[in-house]
């Protein structure tokens, strides 16, 4: 039965690539925009991933950075520096706003960081310098280059000019990017003079980042300490609820798709072969041999359409970053489960109609010529 399966699926060409490329779309749909959210995600928690720090410190009640707000007294950093397994803070101060150059208008995450700063600070520099100095400014270098901007030029950040000294690498995503500038310059012109927004904590390495945590929490009053992970988790969180409704009715969309091309495929394949099928019923074939025909058939173009989605996923999310382009694709495991799970209930549902066909037939009627 499986042998059928095989000359029905590539006795027609023409149909085997009709179908599998139709489902292979449809996946493609889903793995893509899966990658899409999936690098993201990645990206918009880059800094806290590559700041260097065991622990953040924030505001109480604060628990990420996108579309948050942390204020605390420069006096905490002190506090916090004396907890036992704490081995060094880096203060930042943060707020998001806008890069200017001429008419590009670019929102970014603002980082001031203190001089000598060792958490916090741009993880990978293409060129220039690896820290700002007074009135200079690090942006990615991605944005320099949509903007047309070189080492040297000046970038307008909070109304005031700033010269461009070091271009990032991975700083960027579809919507924002991060700059750095001094703490100095930040606190003038923001006016944050005796606050700081969060704490990158070290910790010893004998010490639980966790168990350090805790002790921040509570010793030092008014402040949500949590680990690395913790905090990325919580970034991530905060775009996945703005953006699950999108994904889930594309992914929808999607799915509906290749439903719909697989079943039309694969009930005109059966109806094609009607007399086959009955010849094979006269000829004592079993009900259910002939609907695990059917079924293989199935599973084999969706099995065909899948390997292609994935490929072109996979060169896609290759290709795109060489282009210098800001959206990158990342193929995670959650997301192959997830398609692999659709396209075993594409397979299942669109062999319904052909099997109740099989299971109508006479094989009386192949021998009368019907």
């Amino acid at each position: 039965m499986i042998r059928l399966a095989f000359r029905n699926l590539f006795q027609n060409k023409a149909r085997l690539v009709i179908s599998a490329g139709g489902v292979a779309l449809a996946l493609l749909l889903i793995l893509a925009l899966d990658a899409i959210f999936t690098g993201a995600e990645r990206r918009v928690t880059a800094y806290i991933d590559h700041s260097g720090a065991d622990v953040i410190v924030a505001q109480s009640g604060v628990r990420n950075m996108h579309m948050a707000s942390s204020s605390l007294p420069e006096s905490v950093t002190r506090k916090v520096m004396a907890v036992p397994g704490v081995a060094s803070v880096t203060p930042i101060l943060y707020v998001t706003h806008n890069v200017v150059y001429q008419d590009e208008r670019n929102v970014a995450y603002i980082i001031g960081i203190p001089k000598n700063a060792k958490m916090g600070v741009p993880w990978k520099i293409s060129s220039g310098l690896a820290l700002p100095g007074d009135e200079q400014a690090i942006i990615d270098r991605s944005i320099a280059e949509k903007s047309g901007l070189e080492l040297g030029d000046e970038v307008e950040i909070f109304g005031e000019e700033f010269e461009l000294a070091g271009l990032s690498d991975g700083t960027a995503t579809l919507v924002n990017s991060v700059a750095f500038i001094s703490m100095k310059d930040f606190e003038n012109l923001r006016g944050n003079y005796g606050t700081i927004s969060y704490l990158m904590v070290k910790v010893n390495p004998s010490e639980s980042a966790q168990d350090v945590a805790t002790r921040i929490e509570s010793q030092v009053r008014d402040t949500t300490a949590q680990t690395r992970a913790e905090f990325s988790e919580q970034e991530r969180r905060v775009i996945n609820d703005m953006s699950t409704d999108i994904v889930n009715v594309m992914n929808l969309i999607g799915f509906m798709i290749g439903l719909a091309v697989m079943a039309l495929t694969v009930y005109t394949s059966t109806l094609s072969r009607r007399r086959e099928y009955g010849m094979l019923k006269a000829l004592g074939a079993q009900n259910h041999h002939l609907y695990l025909t059917v079924l293989a058939q199935a599973f084999l173009s969706v099995i065909l359409g899948f390997s292609f989605g994935l490929l072109i996923t996979s060169v896609l999310s290759l290709a795109i970053p060489l282009t210098g382009s800001s959206l990158t694709l990342e193929v995670s495991r959650d997301s192959l489960v997830k398609v692999g799970g659709v396209s075993l209930i594409i397979t299942a549902f669109s062999a319904v109609l052909p099997i109740r066909q099989i299971a109508g037939i006479d094989p009386v009627l192949v021998f009368k010529g019907k």
